[in-house]
Formats: C-alpha cells, structure tokens, sequence
C-alpha cells in the first residue's frame, strides 16, 4: 500500500484510533443546531452521525487492511446503553471522557491509550459522515514520518488529530469551538518541537450552515447508483425529514 510501511516493526501495527462521542441525549446534543432543530431532532441527527462514523472506521480498517484498535471515547459514560449497544454491535472498545473541557478530554484520551503501549494514536470526531475512507490512510502514512498529523475543518478546527506521544500542550489554552482551534495548535506543536503535517480539509457539521450544505450534498448524492453514494441510507432519511421541516419552519 503506497505511502504505509507494513512491516513488524512499523508502529501502524500498533495504532489505535479514538473516536469521540457523546451519547444522543436530547439537549446535550448539537445545541448549536437548536433552534431551528428541535432537541429531539438534533439528538437523532447526532446519533446517525455516531453510527456513520462507526460504520465508516470498521470500513477503513477493513477495505483498506489497517490493522487498528478502535475505541469508542464516551460522554457522559461508558456505562449509558446507546454505548453498550455500540460496543456489541460495532466491536469497539469503550473509555470514558475524562476532564473538564474538550481540551483535557482529548488529552486524558490519547494518556489513556499511550500508556496501553500503542505507539500511535488517532482521535476523531462524529460530525463527518460523509468522511472518505482514505483519510485515514493519509493520516496513518503522515505519521510514518511527523509527530503530529492534523485534518483540518473549514471552520478553523479540525476534525482529527493523531500523536505519535503524549503533548498535553497542544490541548490547554485552546479556545475551543473558535477558528482559531487549528492556527493556535499548529503554533504550539511548532513551539514543542513537533513535526506536524495536515491531511486533506474536510466539512464538519456544527451550525445550521453546516447542516444546510450537508443536506444539499445528500440531495444531489440521490441521483448517484447506490454503491457510490458517501451517505447511509440512515442519515440519507435523516436529512431528507429534516430539510422538509426545515422548509416548514422557513
């Protein structure tokens, strides 16, 4: 495979890949789309996106033959029934979040797995459904060779990020949720010594113009053949119900 070195020693073969999440609680969930949304509708919005990730890593570890451990990091517990149910049905393991804003749980995570000896250490989001499967190729190839690969967000974040070591500094002194998220990381990965790269940008789902280009990009993705739509058929329906709601509302 281009761009991975496959051998023993190569420390892709003991990766894990964090994939962090809340459970589907209405109003604990994609608040940012509320109102329009109602919190029952943003919850159920939220947890197709879980599953589509979910669905879309088991995919990248199996199509494209990347040997990684997959956790699912959960808030508000690990013990909340959507993710017993997620850890039968989609064989991950769970962790729970731990610490008081995003930075500390994102740190307390990659602590977590570092010292369970995997020598490199992905972190992603649910609001990327749509997210190709070779991305995570490239961010595994970019670690080959980098400390610290990046996929940058068109709102300034990003929506994943992968350390081959601990780097506490990277996750304190953030302004999170900002667009500032992604410049003031690279600066301190920069500042620390790390040798960064970044992967290909990719939209991630947080304010209703999010939403509005996602369900435009899900209609156009109808008149696709089936077997070359990025959408699920879940999240597919989701969209649909919402844009006619929308236009309700409207």
């Amino acid at each position: 495979m281009p761009g991975l070195n496959l051998s023993p020693q190569s420390s892709v073969l003991n990766t894990a890949l964090v994939i962090f999440a809340k459970a589907p609680i209405p109003g604990q969930v994609k608040t940012r789309l509320c109102p329009p949304l109602t919190p029952e509708e943003a919850a159920t919005l939220h947890g197709s996106f879980v599953l589509d990730i979910l669905e879309r890593t088991k995919g990248a570890a199996s199509k494209l033959k990347l040997p990684i451990d997959r956790y699912l990091a959960c808030s508000p517990s690990a013990t909340h029934v959507f993710f017993k149910i997620m850890e039968e049905r989609q064989g991950v393991k769970l962790i729970d979040q731990v610490g008081d804003d995003l930075g500390a749980r994102m740190n307390q995570a990659f602590n977590t797995l570092f010292a369970r000896g995997y020598g490199q250490v992905l972190l992603i989001g649910t609001d990327v459904p749509t997210l190709p499967l070779d991305h995570f190729r490239q961010a595994l190839a970019s670690l080959e060779n980098h400390d610290l690969v990046l996929g940058p967000a068109f709102d300034g974040g990003y929506y994943l990020i992968g350390l081959k070591r601990v780097a506490p500094e990277l996750f304190a002194d953030i302004p999170w949720s900002t667009d500032q998220v992604l410049r003031l990381t690279q600066e301190k990965a920069a500042g620390i010594g790390l040798k960064a790269s970044v992967i290909q940008p990719w939209r991630d789902v947080d304010t209703l113009a999010d939403l509005e280009a996602l369900i435009e990009t899900c209609a156009a993705e109808t008149k696709k053949p089936k077997n070359e739509r990025s959408f699920s058929t879940r999240t597919t329906g989701v969209l649909e119900l919402l844009a006619k709601r929308l236009r309700t509302r409207a």
